[in-house]
């Protein structure tokens, strides 16, 4: 026994080292520009815009001021608008922390959807992220599988989509194809969704998340009613978005119009 566990123990050493060399690797390439670390250094998955999965398992809490790229992206990156008229655009780019349980959201939005999860399981509650960021494919994916399930129940090929379209997002002009769109569900008990989605509402702001697609904004977002869908914006203004009860395209609308009047 005295000696597996000996053993036991320089196996774990060995993976701190190795995990502190690669940590220290992807904060040195970072700084120097550009990302130029290689697939086989962190499992890289090789999409345009570049992106990054980093494996909290093995990093650790991920320094998120490092997965800035560098100060390139723009200072509103938290606003970017996308939905049915809006596509992602073709420049943006992030880095990817990958969740215990495969999930993945953008680096920057870890720190407060970890507190934001934190407090709700300090309040009963125990959420988990279920869908977080996704390719352009996985997006298309689920596109075809949702227009299939309407073909199957006799709507033509033309109704089927558009019926499909108003629960999955087109590639493109999904926001989890940015990495700061999370669906929420309880991690165990879905007996306590209604509890969670309370719970979310009413606090989610906090953190700097906001309810994405409220039941009485449809017209404005393209997008029915998702209890479980939130997206991070910021804690400036989502405190502001809740507290005035808009949707992210109100407030930026009345953004755009307060910083033309003020030019």
């Amino acid at each position: 026994m005295p000696g597996g566990l000996n053993a036991a123990s320089k196996r774990q050493g060995r993976k701190i080292r190795r995990s502190l060399s690669i940590l220290i690797c992807f904060v040195l390439l970072l700084s120097g520009g550009k990302l130029l670390l290689k697939q086989a250094d962190l499992n890289l998955a090789d999409y345009k815009p570049l992106i990054e999965l980093v494996n909290i398992n093995l990093l650790g809490r991920v320094n998120t001021e490092a997965a800035l790229l560098n100060g390139k992206q723009d200072k509103d990156w938290n606003l970017i608008l996308v939905n049915h008229w809006n596509y992602i655009p073709d420049d943006y780019q992030m880095v990817l922390v990958r969740l215990a349980n495969g999930e993945s959201v953008d680096a920057r939005i870890y720190p407060d959807l970890l507190a934001m999860f934190n407090a709700a399981r300090a309040h009963g509650v125990d959420p988990v992220v279920v869908s977080g960021y996704r390719s352009p494919e996985e997006q298309k994916s689920l596109m075809m599988k949702k227009i299939n399930e309407y073909q199957t129940q006799g709507y033509s090929a033309v109704e089927a989509q558009a019926l499909a379209e108003k629960w999955v997002a087109l590639p493109g002009t999904s926001e989890h194809q940015l990495g700061m769109a999370v669906d929420i569900n309880p991690a165990r008990d879905q007996a306590k969704a209604d509890q969670l989605y309370e719970w979310l509402n009413h606090n989610s702001y906090k953190y700097g998340f906001i309810l994405r697609y409220p039941a009485e904004k449809t017209e404005i977002t393209g997008t029915i009613y998702e209890p479980w869908h939130y997206r991070y914006v910021g804690k400036e203004a989502a405190a502001e978005i809740y507290a005035r009860g808009l949707c992210l395209e109100e407030y930026l609308e009345e953004l755009a119009a307060s910083k033309s009047s003020y030019n």
